[in-house]
């Protein structure tokens, strides 16, 4: 009796992780992409991600950075929303606080899903990126936090953007809603 009481109050004192998300994607691409969140790799920016996403943050916000081989870039829940002023997309987060990296040895293959961020390796936020291919040049620079079990068709259907920074013109794709799931 005693063991299962303290295995009970285990399990309430850790963190409540959702296993993964549900991302409708609306525009040129249509479909959902399924992610598998690694919370024992990075739990602080898992559980960020689940927590945007449970508050239906990240509904309606585009894919403001799409380059082609590389990766398509989203979650800017401050100027990336649908139906706003798109042109700072990309430069916002959250009102929550910057997370300091937590770095992994997984490595950024294709559909790996990564924390975007600045200069500053300890202020990723609310973006994110999911990878079109390899990318490992990455490894140990930023924040591994799942990967693409299904929709790598959707992934790869999402408009591009143009120029060396990948900013996409016109209307961009967009993540209708996004879930938690467990």
């Amino acid at each position: 009796m005693r063991k299962s009481w303290i295995a009970a109050l285990a399990l309430m004192a850790s963190p409540a992780f959702s296993a993964g998300l549900e991302i409708v994607v609306e525009g040129e691409a249509n479909g959902m992409i399924k992610i598998d969140l690694l919370e024992d790799v990075a739990p602080q920016h898992v559980e960020r991600i689940t927590g945007l996403a449970s508050s239906g943050a990240y509904d309606g916000v585009v894919f403001h950075r799409v380059i082609e081989g590389f990766m398509a870039q989203t979650g800017d829940v401050e100027f990336g929303k649908t139906g706003g002023d798109l042109r700072a997309a990309g430069r916002g987060g959250s009102d929550l606080p910057d997370l300091p990296a937590e770095f992994s040895d997984v490595p950024y293959d294709r559909g790996v899903v990564g924390m975007a961020r600045s200069q500053n390796p300890n202020s990723a936020n609310s973006q994110f990126f999911i990878m079109f291919d390899q990318g490992y040049f990455l490894n140990g620079q930023y924040t591994v936090v799942g990967r693409v079990t299904e929709g790598l068709d959707v992934l790869d259907a999402i408009k591009l953007g143009a120029g060396p920074n990948g900013s996409v013109v016109g209307t961009p794709d967009m993540m209708k809603t996004v879930t938690a799931t467990e």
